[in-house]
């Protein structure tokens, strides 16, 4: 773990403060980093004799020649879960130097500490990106799920809900980001990962259904407070990982044919749309010709207002800023050019699902309804 890189970050640091030379040695007594350049890659027998007894030694002027490669200063193990991986050596009087010696190797060992974890969690988030990866393809490996699941030490209990948060703008490092959202579903209640640059997976497992709302909920909040621009969709929830790969591209649909401004979509609300996006029969495009005419095409901003305040004539016309008068003089426009009255359920249906015929096939994606 006491690698040249933080070697020459503690060097770097230490020498400016205390003025001083410092040497780094690895477990070998080798000079790894230094203020004297030339030194590094040399033999440093005061810290061989350090690694043998595991106890600090003092060079003093007088033992000039003794230790070979060695100046008069402190040597003093640097430990790591019990076990001295290197030396650090400050040159000096050492009568003058035990107590700031201390603090040099506290600080030492906090750094390896720090490093250790960060590189931790590294291993432990690709480990988690691969499961996923693995997890949305058509074909998984499911020997590679579970041994990339053991290694991490996570099991996947059903019911399981996918959830996909698709980022514009944002300055948060994706490493703050996913440790935000693993604090919120909690250890062990899921996965979380990117899976492109601005795209993060997360798959939330073993939960009620409460307790998945909630947590889904407690994302989005999260996400408005640290202030990123985004679209976040979650899947409807399922009970097989096999099922994976679908719920992903359910959610993908999902923001594909919902406004652009809608921040949070569930895949439940608009199920229905999403059919007709997943319908390539002949048959729905000749469905749609048959109802689609200019003339309710030029009602379609109309219909859709309408449709989405529940056929309420008063709501629809505060909606669109209209008088009730136009809104109705509209709908029976539409009824007399189709022969479907939109106030009618049955009717409504099918101009709806005409419409969103019509607009598939036209490739137009970003719409209300």
């Amino acid at each position: 773990m006491l690698t040249r890189q933080i070697a020459n970050v503690i060097v770097k640091e230490t020498s400016i403060r205390l003025n001083r030379n410092v040497n780094i040695m690895n477990d070998k007594g080798v000079i790894i980093a230094s203020r004297d350049a030339s030194r590094i890659d040399h033999i440093h027998e005061g810290a061989v004799e350090v690694l043998r007894t595991g106890e600090t030694l003092k060079i003093s002027p007088t033992d000039d020649g003794k230790w070979r490669g060695s100046q008069p200063g402190l040597n003093l193990p640097i430990s790591f879960q019990n076990r001295i991986v290197g030396v650090i050596g400050i040159t000096g009087n050492p009568d003058e130097m035990e107590d700031l010696g201390g603090l040099v190797r506290m600080t030492t060992e906090l750094m390896i500490k720090q490093e250790y974890i960060a590189s931790q969690m590294e291993w432990k988030q690709r480990t988690k990106e691969m499961i996923i990866e693995e997890l949305l393809k058509p074909s998984p490996s499911y020997e590679a799920i579970n041994r990339g699941l053991s290694l991490i030490e996570l099991t996947l209990n059903p019911p399981f809900l996918t959830l996909i948060i698709q980022m514009k703008e944002r300055a948060i490092p994706n490493h703050t980001l996913i440790q935000k959202i693993e604090q919120i579903i909690g250890q062990g209640n899921g996965i979380v990962g990117f899976i492109n640059i601005n795209r993060l997976f997360v798959m939330l497992n073993g939960l009620t259904e409460s307790q998945t709302i909630k947590r889904v909920e407690r994302i989005y909040y999260e996400l408005k407070k640290i202030k990123l621009t985004f679209q976040l969709s979650f899947s409807t929830p399922f009970d097989s990982i096999e099922e994976c790969n679908q719920s992903y591209k359910d959610c993908d649909l999902a923001f594909e044919i919902s406004n652009s401004s809608q921040e949070i979509i569930s895949f439940a609300d608009i199920e229905a749309k999403a059919l007709i996006y997943q319908i390539s029969h002949p048959g729905a495009k000749r469905f749609s010709q048959r109802i689609m005419n200019d003339s309710l095409s030029s009602y379609v901003d109309t219909l859709e207002a309408f449709f989405e305040n529940n056929l309420n004539i008063q709501q629809t016309s505060d909606a669109l800023f209209i008088h009730r008068n136009t809104l109705i003089y509209r709908l029976n426009k539409v009824k007399e050019e189709t022969g479907y009255d939109p106030r009618y359920f049955k009717d409504a249906l099918t101009l709806r699902i005409a419409i969103w015929i019509s607009k598939k096939k036209a490739g137009k994606t970003n719409y209300y309804g």
